[in-house]
């Protein structure tokens, strides 16, 4: 793919730069196939295992028929929801194609086919929100975890943001101004806030920042692996600021400010790089805990042995 993609543009500049447009709009088709052929090539080369392994993930996180037993697949369920951008590019790059649009002034009209007023875009904004949902209900099912509920919850907050949203296109702007866009602020606020406090008291176990209070105290999960307290205090406001400003990116109605668009998208960006390390330093807890717990009971069962020993032996 490092070569074929390049390859591509470069026709595809070459080709529209000559003036052979119809040739160069036949690039990105050819992209997308010869993309699709090598992820779904059948014989054991160019990285089979990689590429059968990613196939039964995406499998896995479209449709969750078997019980979820690797917890690495939590990470990549995680990330979906980032790919909501990369999802809406797609449906829209092969409506383009569909309807030959490629290497036209018609992706610059708001209202055409495949512009930013389709229906179909929310529709495809809301897919990885909807995966995480059936695999929360999955997950619930397999463990009877009352939290998984709530992490579902969490995810059917986005629905209401993304379908309120595209409504301002199809309904009367009277109606939109006045009934339609509270209730689309309202959701916001509910699905950044419920985000904001999983972040806070799941993802990262601060738990009320009792953590950062108690830095000083000796106390198994008050031991923090980055550091200093101020980390903290940033980490925890940064992402209840940028939680805020994602829901821009949920809002098809706001799409059409691209470069607004890509400032939000590379502050996610940021959001989720410091997210994971404060995710992985709850589970590098959790499982010092477990570890810890464990070494206990064994020195616990040590003792006893001797002393039943000693016991045994005076008699």
């Amino acid at each position: 793919m490092t070569i074929i993609v390049p390859t591509s543009m470069t026709a595809y500049i070459y080709l529209y730069s000559h003036g052979e447009v119809s040739y160069a709009a036949s690039q990105p088709v050819l992209l997308y196939v010869a993309a699709v052929l090598v992820l779904i090539f059948p014989f054991d080369i160019f990285y089979f295992s990689s590429r059968y392994y990613f196939l039964r993930t995406l499998w896995q996180i479209v449709l969750p028929l078997q019980a979820i037993s690797i917890s690495a697949l939590l990470f990549y369920f995680d990330y979906g929801c980032n790919f909501m951008q990369v999802f809406s590019d797609l449906e829209r790059s092969v409506c383009r194609m569909v309807h030959r649009q490629v290497a036209t002034i018609a992706w610059l009209e708001a209202d055409s086919v495949c512009g930013s007023h389709s229906v179909a875009i929310p529709l495809v904004l809301v897919l990885p929100y909807l995966f995480r949902l059936n695999q929360c209900l999955r997950q619930y099912k397999d463990t009877g975890e009352k939290t998984t509920l709530l992490n579902a919850l969490k995810y059917s907050t986005a629905v209401p943001v993304i379908f309120l949203s595209a409504l301002k296109y199809h309904v009367f702007p009277e109606r939109w101004t006045n009934f339609y866009r509270p209730l689309w602020l309202l959701s916001s606020v509910v699905n950044s806030s419920y985000s904001f406090y999983w972040d806070v008291t799941r993802d990262w176990d601060l738990s009320g920042f009792t953590r950062i209070f108690k830095f000083n105290k000796p106390h198994l999960f008050s031991h923090m692996l980055h550091g200093r307290r101020w980390v903290y205090f940033w980490v925890i406001g940064s992402n209840l600021v940028l939680r805020c400003t994602w829901t821009y990116k949920l809002s098809a109605h706001l799409r059409h400010n691209y470069l607004t668009v890509f400032f939000i998208a590379a502050l996610e960006i940021f959001r989720r790089f410091q997210w994971i390390f404060f995710r992985v330093e709850n589970e590098w807890n959790k499982m010092n805990s477990k570890s810890h717990m464990q070494h206990s009971v064994s020195e616990i069962s040590n003792d006893e042995e001797k002393l039943l020993h000693s016991i045994n032996y005076s008699v």
